[in-house]
């Protein structure tokens, strides 16, 4: 067991926050602070200072299982993996490639993230390769890449934050989801600046507000829009902005003025007297930010929502300057690098289109393949978990659990039982791990090394700081030993170190260049912000030193600083100009009606996370959040004639979910809100609705029609 105190990152949110990790006397690790690293300096939420106990062989997976006789039984890894190249090259052969699909996950580091969509277009030729995190931030990406033609969750530091003017938070729940983020938000007030939330409840985060908005679920594009037509009116635009540093606006301006101030009131709930001191809060200061997260991004008409956020920075010059700007509060630990190296359906390594025939030729050059014989984009992440059993007939899953996570989640669930085979690489036995044929437990964040991509674009390096129990193997070693039994004896290493020597190559010259970037630096540094290049004239393998030599010296001073800060000279566009969406409001998928007469909107919890497979495990956790609620109205608790506590079911048209009522004044009383963080008769994702963001193919998380009913007896 190592002695001395090893610097890493959480394994849960896009924050990764820093901490450190020493030996605990019976075994295992404890976290202690690490104030030395920005971003948290030393702060953590109850989430994090529990990680450890997921490590423990009380709660996790410790040898491979094998179904026979329709039961889960543990076998040896040679058996495991054998059984699971099998099943691939069975369905390959009858079937074809692209009957093997590869689901991916957000949490996984950028050396799996990268070799898993190697493993999936190199070794078994498919193009049905996608990942959770298309459940994200997908939106966010689309938007971004329309208006600025780059995708970073921020262009700036969190560290800009408390020192802008005034944020706009769209959708977001901080407190909730990231508490030591929050910190941001109470500087910024402490600095003089202002905070306005918009969300349909009154949550811990919008209590900090000067300003709450509570706009109807599905609303936030007409809220953005109807703001900019107040900017137009009340003549606060910047004319020499938009003139020098944007194309677009006419038409974007066309469609805003369609949304009169009254004509949004009816349509969002939010008054036009709010409205208008939004526009005043947001204007007046000399720098402003706007931040999104799920909540305007998790819908069918996503892109075009955050579009609209953009649209109202561009219009006011609050965008590609210092201390404003419009950012997306990316979820997942890794969602930003997690679909910048490949395991997105369209994308190829260093944030590449796999549409592109430079960047196929290019990527294909550092593979060792024909850019011919690599396969065009696939289905996005609903579709492809939609098209199991069917098209698609054997699945290997990495770090997710769309069981639970999915929208529709009792349809999906149904596919995945439909197959003729599905692996499954996780750390603990998930609801999804349950239904597989092979079982193939994995390493945790403390067991193994590698980098992650958190929501600044800032690249970590996470180092191991222990040995994993006998029996368990990192992702990187169950793709080394599936690519070698199906033909592929090299280019698939177990090295992180490795892995990420080829991804520096595989990304050189790309949108996110990771390049100039090496453990050597990470172990140096307090990560390094993308795009980072490597020095003119070598290449990003040229730049690396030994493998091993995490603690060696910084390289040379010529080595590029990193870009903590994008578009303050010029947006990633052709002509360097960003572009304003014109976009107009339209209802959400499914409306309310007689029968299904309210809205549900779902989210998360502080104490669980995502699905919850591994902090349902953890007994701090289960005692401050133990299950799934329905946060109601007392109005509409009144009608069902439902107390606190007691069971009321919530009815979509996919299926039905009981849970505890909650009552509180906080929500809407035309809506109701469930945590999607457990499986069984609470789990709210039966009901969500899987209609899908023409763009991003984000799925509608949040807003759909139910109706609620009180569960007698």
């Amino acid at each position: 067991m190592q002695t001395s105190v090893t610097p890493t990152h959480c394994p849960y949110c896009a924050l990764q926050c820093g901490m450190n990790l020493t030996p605990a006397q019976e075994g295992g690790v404890t976290v202690v602070e690490r104030p030395d690293f920005p971003v948290n300096r030393g702060a953590l939420c109850g989430k994090g200072r529990t990680a450890p106990a997921v490590l423990s062989s009380r709660v996790r997976l410790t040898s491979p299982l094998v179904r026979k006789d329709g039961v889960l039984r543990p076998a040896s890894w040679e058996e495991a993996l054998d059984r699971t190249a099998e099943g691939l090259a069975r369905t390959r052969a009858k079937h074809g490639p692209d009957a093997c699909g590869i689901f991916g996950g957000g949490g996984l580091t950028n050396e799996k993230a990268y070799a898993l969509g190697k493993f999936a277009r190199v070794v078994l030729g498919t193009s049905q390769i996608d990942y959770n995190g298309r459940f994200c931030m997908s939106s966010a990406a689309a938007a971004g890449n329309r208006a600025f033609g780059l995708d970073r969750g921020l262009p700036f530091p969190l560290e800009d934050i408390p020192r802008t003017g005034c944020v706009v938070l769209v959708g977001s729940n901080l407190a909730e989801t990231m508490p030591p983020a929050l910190r941001y938000l109470t500087e910024l007030k402490e600095n003089g600046g202002r905070l306005i939330v918009v969300d349909p409840r009154r949550t811990r985060t919008a209590e900090q507000a000067d300003l709450h908005l509570a706009p109807r679920p599905g609303t936030d594009l007409a809220l953005a829009l109807g703001l900019l037509h107040l900017v137009v009116a009340e003549g606060r635009t910047d004319e020499e902005y938009i003139r020098e540093r944007t194309t677009g606006w006419e038409e974007a301006r066309a469609a805003a003025m369609a949304h009169w101030p009254e004509h949004v009131e009816r349509i969002t709930g939010v008054s036009v007297p709010e409205l208008r001191e939004a526009v005043r809060l947001f204007c007046e200061p000399e720098h402003a930010m706007v931040l999104t997260a799920r909540g305007p991004e998790q819908q069918a008409k996503g892109t075009d929502t955050v579009g609209a956020w953009i649209n109202l920075c561009l219009a006011t010059g609050r965008a590609g300057r210092p201390l404003s700007g419009y950012g997306c509060l990316t979820g997942q630990g890794n969602g930003q690098g997690g679909r910048e190296h490949g395991q997105k359906a369209d994308q190829l390594p260093g944030y590449r289109s796999l549409t592109d025939p430079e960047a196929r030729r290019h990527v294909a050059e550092v593979w060792g393949v024909d850019p011919d014989a690599l396969p065009g984009p696939g289905r996005s992440a609903y579709e492809l978990l939609d098209a199991l059993g069917g098209d698609v007939r054997t699945l290997l899953l990495m770090g997710s659990n769309p069981v639970v996570s999915a929208p529709r989640a009792a349809h999906v669930e149904e596919r995945i039982r439909a197959l003729d085979f599905l692996a499954v690489c996780d750390v603990v036995l998930s609801e999804t791990a349950e239904l597989a044929d092979v079982v193939l437990p994995v390493t945790q964040w403390a067991e193994e090394t590698g980098t992650t991509t958190s929501l600044e674009g800032r690249v970590l390096l996470r180092r191991r700081a222990i040995t994993p129990p006998d029996g368990v193997r990192t992702d990187l070693h169950v793709l080394h030993g599936l690519a070698s039994r199906l033909g592929a004896e090299k280019g698939f290493p177990a090295d992180p170190e490795e892995v990420f020597e080829e991804l520096r190559r595989a990304s050189a010259g790309g949108i996110a260049d990771y390049s100039g970037i090496t453990y050597r630096r990470l172990a140096e540094e307090n990560g390094v912000f993308w795009p980072c290049p490597a020095p003119r004239g070598t290449t990003g393998g040229e730049e690396a030193p030994p493998a091993g030599t995490l603690d060696a010296p910084a390289a040379s001073p010529a080595v590029h600083p990193g870009t903590p800060r994008l578009f303050l000279d010029r947006f990633a566009t052709e002509d360097g100009r960003a572009r304003f969406a014109p976009v107009s409001h339209r209802p959400i998928a499914e409306e309310p009606d007689a029968e299904y007469p309210v809205l549900l909107t779902t989210g998360r919890v502080v104490a669980q996370y995502q699905s919850g497979a591994q902090t349902r495990r953890v007994d701090e956790l289960n005692a401050a959040a133990p299950g799934p609620f329905v946060e109601l109205h007392p109005r509409l608790a009144e009608r069902l004639g439902a107390a606190e506590g007691d069971p009321v079911a919530v009815v979509s048209r996919r299926g039905r979910a009981v849970a505890p009522a909650r009552i509180t004044t906080t929500i809407r009383p035309d809506t109701v809100f469930m945590p999607f963080h457990w499986p069984g008769e609470g789990r709210a994702n039966t009901l969500t609705n899987p209609a899908l963001d023409p763009t991003s193919r984000m799925p509608e998380f949040k807003a759909c029609a139910v109706r609620v009913e009180a569960v007698r007896g």
